[in-house]
């Protein structure tokens, strides 16, 4: 987020004592595309976790024999990276969210995210009293409906897990499969949930997606 921009709608501090409220930019996890050429040059198959959590994942519910293998430039055809670890390289966007809560001494924290594929919400979300959700869009946009100038309405476009496990444990072919999060409020983060001012969003769209047997 480019603070030029956010300085036109709100008037900065970075002094938590002087601030009404925080707010918090951050980018989804991201542990790198699942393979590491230092594990291969050590022996090993190569293929690492890909998280979607922020802190050091240790892949123990992996398969034992992938599914997938049999590349021809591949000595092998068993891809598991089962027991194997993986972190973040932006953990530190975790931190920056449980910091600023700490130094908000109770005061609103409202974390945005910049989402580039689904993440486990439980590290953070108790820590955050607001958080809204985009996939690349501008940043004046976001801060519009900070500010009330818009009201949200979009709808999530995926699951959202309640951990890690639930992403191993999950049927590849599948949709719709997975044990979501559910917050403090109550709000599970499933396909099709969103909030607008009012609260949980029903219209026309969750009612179709209800009416096809896909879980809103």
């Amino acid at each position: 987020m480019n603070i030029e921009t956010v300085k036109k709608y709100f008037k900065v501090t970075e002094n938590p004592d002087e601030a009404d409220y925080a707010l918090v930019f951050i980018n989804s996890p991201n542990s790198g595309g699942g393979y590491n050429s230092d594990d291969a040059k050590n022996g090993g198959n190569g293929y690492v976790p890909v998280s979607l959590q922020y802190q050091k994942y240790m892949a123990t519910d992996a398969r034992a024999t992938s599914i997938a293998g049999g590349d021809p430039l591949e000595k092998f055809t068993n891809r598991t990276y089962k027991d194997k670890s993986a972190t973040a390289i932006n953990v530190t966007d975790l931190a920056m969210v449980n910091d600023t809560y700490a130094k908000m001494k109770g005061k609103p924290v409202i974390v945005s995210v910049n989402m580039a594929n689904p993440m486990v919400f439980s590290e953070f979300e108790k820590n955050a009293n607001a958080i809204v959700v985009d996939f690349g869009v501008q940043g004046q946009a976001t801060l519009d409906i900070l500010t009330g100038n818009s009201e949200p309405s979009a709808l999530l476009p995926l699951q959202m897990p309640a951990d890690m496990h639930t992403v191993e444990k999950q049927f590849e072919d599948v949709p719709h499969d997975m044990k979501c999060y559910v917050d403090d409020q109550g709000n599970t983060y499933d396909f099709g949930f969103g909030l607008n001012w009012k609260g949980v969003i029903n219209d026309a769209r969750t009612a179709k997606y209800k009416k096809t047997g896909v879980k809103p």
